[in-house]
């Protein structure tokens, strides 16, 4: 049985997908342009330590961690389209100010504000006000795919444009695409005629307690903190040792594809791997410990190209396999009504891990040298890995939203309930009359799909 029914997005379902996609993929372009590039731009700003560098390349996961969920709980409020027009606002002016700073201080302040347009939340709180629950995982999917595309295009982009506009260009042209962010919302993304809050996307204030007592749910928040914190302290180094190596900045763009194109080649075979054979504790295991060993190669192989290139492939090979599997371990694991609270908080935690890998791998560079960056990365690796061989091997569950107007009328919600309990297959269940929702934690290897469509009714 396929995770949810086989139903055809609208053309305004469509549209309000791929606008929001687009917003957000703009908005984390400008975020990681930078960072292939701001170490060695930072070098001739007056007053810059390394400290400083690590300071600015990652002052923004720190307001971004701050306003994320309050901004989205703010949406369900004053509306989600007010919110989003605010935040873009917010993310033009702190790359308006990052563009026009003479300063490693005034850089600093301008990427702080370009994290409080923290409009994560709202986003998807948008999508889900805007999508039918059927198709609401495939439009939270392609919005999320856009953070990986934005992080590729940001490696070979990067240098490209720090050598024709520089890296004050590349602020200015993020305060412009945040402003054409604004006319996309305005102009292509519909209004919602109503906005509820919908537990599987967004963070509800009454669900933080129930999640924060799953402690494989811990797990994986203090990995994509690791995982960040490891991604911001690093960039801090390899741009400064590629350059060391010989490559001229604009040429780092022509290493970094083909050094990301065998990594995806790499990754998908291991994706399939842990999702059609129930391997996903293995994969992710053995994609944190290549990331350790790639950052003890980083050290071993500073002054050997092709070495250090043999360490980047594995290195970015592990870091897209974890950004792919992860998200997906949190929807397995969380409480089927809890899952947007789930995915708030571990967002909240990669933010954080950005700014703590910006103070560290700055520091670290500043009191012991380059090449202490990478074993600081690789021991907060290695001790990431003790703490997730701990978590249980995950079900190969999936989540199910079904709307209770589709619903056969079989009496009151209490009755429905049971009646979805006792389906063999079905993990979890939860009904929220007021949302007009029902949530399903599914176990696809157990699942009884006749059963369960003796309950749900086909929609028309």
């Amino acid at each position: 049985m396929q995770d949810s029914p086989s139903i055809k997005m609208t053309a305004g379902e469509r549209r309000a997908t791929l606008g929001l996609a687009g917003v957000y993929g703009v908005r984390m372009l400008g975020l990681f342009l930078i960072l292939p590039v701001f170490a060695l731009f930072a070098e001739g700003l007056p007053g810059t330590t390394p400290f400083l560098t690590g300071l600015a390349v990652g002052v923004y996961g720190l307001t971004q961690a701050m306003l994320q969920i309050p901004f989205g709980l703010l949406s369900d409020r004053i509306g989600r389209k007010p919110v989003i027009f605010g935040g873009l606002l917010l993310f033009a002016l702190g790359s308006a100010i990052a563009g026009a700073a003479d300063d490693i201080w005034l850089v600093i302040l301008g990427r702080a504000i370009q994290g409080s347009g923290a409009i994560s939340a709202a986003v998807m709180a948008l999508a889900a006000d805007l999508t039918r629950e059927e198709n609401r995982t495939k439009a939270m999917a392609t919005i999320g795919m856009t953070i990986g595309a934005s992080f590729m295009l940001a490696l070979l982009a990067g240098p490209v444009l720090g050598r024709l506009i520089g890296v004050s260009g590349i602020f200015w042209l993020t305060a412009v695409l945040s402003l054409l962010a604004i006319a996309l919302v305005a102009l292509v993304v519909p209004t919602p005629t109503r906005s509820i809050t919908h537990r599987d996307a967004e963070a509800v204030p009454a669900m933080f307690r129930k999640v924060f007592s799953y402690t494989d749910l811990l797990r994986l928040d203090l990995g994509i903190f690791s995982l960040h914190l490891i991604l911001t302290a690093l960039f801090l180094s390899i741009p400064l040792v590629l350059r060391d190596l010989g490559l001229a900045p604009v040429q780092h763009a022509t290493l970094y594809l083909p050094v990301m194109l065998v990594s995806v080649a790499a990754m998908v075979p291991l994706i399939i791997i842990a999702e059609k054979y129930g391997m996903m504790k293995q994969v992710l295991l053995g994609a944190v410990a290549a990331l350790a060993l790639s950052q003890f190669a980083f050290g071993l192989f500073a002054s050997d190209f092709w070495g250090f290139v043999a360490a980047l492939v594995v290195f970015f090979t592990a870091i897209n396999l974890l950004e792919a599997i992860m998200p997906s371990l949190v929807s397995k694991v969380a409480p089927v009504d809890a899952k947007g609270t789930a995915m708030g908080v571990y967002s909240t935690s990669q933010f954080a891990g950005a700014f703590c890998g910006g103070m560290l791998g700055g520091w670290v560079h500043q009191q012991f040298g380059l090449a202490a960056v990478f074993e600081a990365g690789a021991l907060v690796a290695l001790l990431w890995l003790v703490v997730a061989s701990g978590m249980r091997r995950p079900g190969r569950y999936f989540s199910r939203l079904i709307n209770l107007d589709t619903m056969a009328p079989d009496g009151d919600p209490s009755e429905l309930l049971d009646r979805l309990r006792r389906v063999p297959g079905v993990v979890e269940a939860v009904v929220v009359a007021d949302e007009g929702v029902a949530y399903l934690k599914i176990d696809r290897d157990r699942l009884d799909p006749m059963a369960l469509d003796e309950i749900v009714a086909r929609p028309a």
